[in-house]
């Protein structure tokens, strides 16, 4: 029976489930830590940000106003977010790939060592840290410098380089969670759908920057975050195994064929006259007369083209080649040996069949390169999780919970379409259903029955 694809990717969905997973739990306890007793008092006033440039919510504002400004808040901030991600792809269509990559570097200098230190400034404050203003300093330099050089510099250990993302996401992630509470639900749902429209539509943006970086086979110049397979690739096992085919001569030209095992005991009658064979047929010889005669190898190798048929055969269809190479000295006068094998078919099965083959090895030549998540996934979620810790542990469960499904789901559909997916839409839409309906119904229904001593 096949194996399914899934079977042989477990470890790098682990490898990515497992920082996501990381990055939303230390969110939720800097949000724990850092936020008022009281999330929705009046006693932190908002800031100003790029997400809330049109509309700043207050607590005195009517439900209607709330929802409106929202509104128009995520309208801006999607239109803003559509009009870098062009000017990105049109920069990198324009080979301005160094300018990108140090205005990389600084943003993720920026966020480490002024979002990262408030941040860390905080901690101390909050829970009285004894320390000294230039230790303090060193400490904060330290961090962003080596942060920067390990996203960005080569011959850095994979899990330091994973550890900063991780790191960017949550510094990130931990200042989105103070905008308001109905310009962050709006917020997290337009980025979900403009995600789903920028990677799937025609001409979206960053359908565009994939398609050019896949096109130059280049990385992305972006912020993702790369899970790397912890199994070589000629470890996997399965039955897609390869048997490799070859003929060597003495120039030191190899020719190489893969046959898939299985099916080795068929033979050329019960196949009919459709069936198409590997078959390898080596000769040396040198005869005694003839002693600068060259020896004759000779590689009978399948040809998959049709219409092409083969002299000596009516339906089975074969290229030779031939290479001549020069080791009459190392055999005895008279010797000749001749090697004849012949190998199950390569192709028997119908035109699906083979299609099917196909996807399921670019599926396994995509994820032995490992899945990759951008940044902007990891904050969103963990944005999304934040915001949900602010009212209760009940609704950081389901959310997490929903999330994690979403994730997978997208996975799954990412070994069966073998393209670059959206990961937001899926999480953000479950994270947010789930959200209400645990805020609704789920903890008036727990909370009440608990109170009342039905349920312990």
């Amino acid at each position: 029976m096949e194996s399914s694809i899934l079977e042989s990717i477990g470890v790098e969905i682990i490898g990515v489930m497992s920082p996501v997973s990381i990055c939303m739990l230390l969110v939720v306890l800097l949000v724990y830590a850092l936020s008022p007793s009281n999330p929705f008092s009046a006693s932190a006033p908002p800031i100003r940000t790029a997400a809330n440039l049109v509309y700043l919510e207050t607590p005195t504002d009517s439900a209607a106003q709330k929802l409106e400004g929202a509104l128009l808040n995520a309208l801006v901030f999607v239109v803003l977010i559509a009009v870098v991600t062009f000017l990105l792809v049109l920069l990198y269509y324009y080979n301005f790939t160094n300018f990108l990559k140090n205005y990389m570097r600084f943003s993720a200098f920026f966020v480490l060592g002024t979002m990262g230190g408030s941040i860390f400034l905080s901690i101390v404050q909050h829970f009285s840290i004894p320390i000294d203003s230039i230790t303090c300093f060193l400490l904060l330099f330290n961090f962003t410098v080596v942060g920067v050089l390990s996203v960005f510099s080569g011959g850095v250990p994979i899990f330091l380089r994973q550890a900063y993302m991780v790191s960017l996401g949550i510094i990130v992630a931990a200042w989105f969670t103070k905008l308001p509470e109905w310009t962050t639900w709006v917020l997290l749902v337009a980025l979900a759908v403009y995600d789903l429209v920028a990677v799937l539509a025609p001409g979206g943006p960053l359908k565009l920057l994939v398609e050019l970086a896949s096109s130059r086979d280049e990385e992305l110049p972006a912020l993702i975050y790369e899970a790397r397979p912890t199994v070589p690739n000629s470890g996997r096992r399965g039955t897609g195994l390869e048997l490799l085919v070859a003929g060597v001569s003495d120039s030191g030209s190899v020719e190489l064929q893969a046959v898939p095992r299985g099916n080795g005991n068929q033979n050329e009658n019960e196949n009919g006259g459709n069936s198409e064979y590997t078959s390898v047929d080596v000769e040396v010889a040198n005869e005694e007369g003839e002693g600068n005669r060259d020896e004759g190898e000779r590689l009978l190798l399948e040809d998959n083209s049709r219409g092409r048929p083969s002299p000596s055969s009516g339906s089975s269809r074969y290229s030779s080649m031939i290479v001549q190479s020069d080791r009459a000295t190392q055999y005895g006068s008279g010797a000749s040996e001749i090697i004849s094998e012949e190998m199950s078919p390569l192709v028997e099965t119908t035109g699906l069949e083979n299609e099917r083959e196909q996807l399921r090895r670019e599926g396994s030549e995509m994820f032995s390169k490992g899945i990759k998540l951008g940044l902007g996934d990891f904050v969103f979620y963990s944005v999304l999780v934040g915001r949900a810790a602010m009212y209760d542990l009940m609704t950081v469960y389901a959310c997490y919970l929903a999330i994690i499904s979403g994730l997978g789901c997208t996975l799954i559909l990412l070994s069966v379409y073998h393209r670059a997916l959206p990961a937001l839409p899926i999480s953000i839409i479950l994270g947010v259903v789930f959200y209400f309906l645990t805020r609704l119904l789920m903890e008036p229904f727990v909370v009440g029955t608990a109170t009342n001593l039905l349920m312990f």
